[in-house]
């Protein structure tokens, strides 16, 4: 009986459900996506991932609608019926080719699975009150599943018009780009279109199995570092190593540090010496680089349609401390470059505490020349870049 019980959860619903509890328990949706669905059927991981990223995209809606229809705190509801609601209410309101029955059903049967059988009567009810029609939320955090917070600082900062923006982009699945090596051509069974930063292309269709999957904005700010043959650049945050590869694609010599190995082996097959460092301390170099990537760790509000976890997470003070670490570790990177030499700090980040209060408290005064990409007004994810030129 109990084997009938577990085929009647689809593979992708039960991956997604157990992914969702992860995540609450401190994982990160991405790389759970990527270790727990490798062996489903390509329908099914797209399912999986559909329904993990979107749950959290939209966590805030979900959950105005259990309190709504059930008359009780998510926030009080065991974590394996809050995660089986948030499925389901996702699946009814959302996804427009899920039949409710399914969608509802196997809710159910999630939690029956979980070992909470007592709570089953529970989901079910308030998932047969879940219509389709257009509903009037109480505030615009609701709406834009967002923090009240978070989007009350981006109205400061960017502009009421511009915050909605962000907000909406991030609430819509990102694009997918990926970066060619100069001169090659794309594998047969994949559409790509070019954009304006050279080697980049959006994937139009097809998927991108072998290819460097890499942001538009990623890609755009390398262009920054002005890099070519005979230089030699210091990457100091490396890991993943995504804009380490771009950098090796215009025949500079590249040193990649990290302060994990864990992390500096994916940059094992890149021709490039590796450094296991913490940047945040003086680093173990004699010599001065012509170019310095400082790819600092940062809140990542600017990937937050591809990692919407983070939002939920979030607070000011990590801000505040976030900037701390990154200021120390521009002081390290500065003591390091060459007369006449650039230097590239980059976040994935809008917060200005960690842009440009970080380049002022350095400097003294804002950078000469930065880029800042938002998402909803420029394509993909946002960045902060700011070309630092020693004297």
């Amino acid at each position: 009986m109990a084997a009938e019980a577990r085929t009647a959860v689809s593979p992708a619903r039960r991956v997604a459900f157990r992914i969702l509890l992860l995540v609450e328990k401190g994982g990160y949706a991405l790389d759970l996506l990527a270790a727990r669905t490798g062996r489903l059927e390509s329908r099914d991981a797209a399912l999986a991932e559909e329904l993990v990223l979107g749950c959290l995209r939209w966590q805030a809606q979900l959950d105005w609608w259990i309190a709504r229809l059930s008359g009780r705190d998510p926030a009080r509801l065991d974590a394996e019926v809050r995660a089986a609601l948030r499925l389901g209410i996702y699946q009814l309101r959302h996804l427009d080719r899920i039949p409710a029955h399914a969608a509802v059903y196997e809710a159910v049967e999630l939690v029956k699975l979980s070992g909470h059988r007592f709570a089953a009567p529970f989901v079910n009810a308030v998932l047969r009150k879940v219509g389709r029609e257009p509903v009037e939320f109480p505030d615009e955090a609701v709406e834009l599943s967002h923090p009240a917070w978070l989007l009350e600082r981006w109205q400061r900062h960017y502009g009421r018009e511009t915050a909605l923006g962000i907000a909406r982009a991030n609430l819509r699945r990102p694009e997918t780009y990926v970066r060619l090596a100069p001169g090659a051509a794309p594998p047969a069974g994949i559409v790509l279109e070019a954009t304006e930063v050279p080697n980049c292309y959006r994937v139009v269709e097809g998927r991108a199995p072998g290819l460097r999957i890499q942001d538009i904005g990623s890609q755009a700010v390398m262009t920054l570092l002005e890099l070519k043959p005979g230089l030699t650049l210091l990457d100091l945050c490396a890991a993943p190593g995504n804009k380490t590869a771009q950098a090796l694609d215009s025949g500079c010599r590249v040193v990649a540090c990290d302060l994990h190995l864990s992390r500096l082996r994916r940059l094992k097959d890149l021709p490039c010496d590796l450094v296991v460092a913490d940047a945040s301390r003086p680093l173990p170099f004699r010599r001065r680089f012509e170019r310095i990537l400082l790819d600092v760790p940062c809140s990542g509000t600017g990937t937050l349609a591809r990692n919407p976890e983070i939002k939920w997470r979030l607070t000011p003070q990590k801000l505040g401390e976030l900037h701390e670490l990154q200021v120390r570790l521009l002081r390290n990177a500065l003591e390091l470059l060459a007369p006449g030499g650039l230097l590239l700090y980059v976040t994935c980040s809008l917060e200005p505490e960690e842009n440009q209060h970080v380049l002022e408290e350095v400097l003294g005064a804002p950078p000469e020349r930065f880029v800042q990409r938002i998402p909803g007004r420029d394509p993909g994810d946002g960045f902060f870049a700011a070309v630092i030129r020693s004297s």
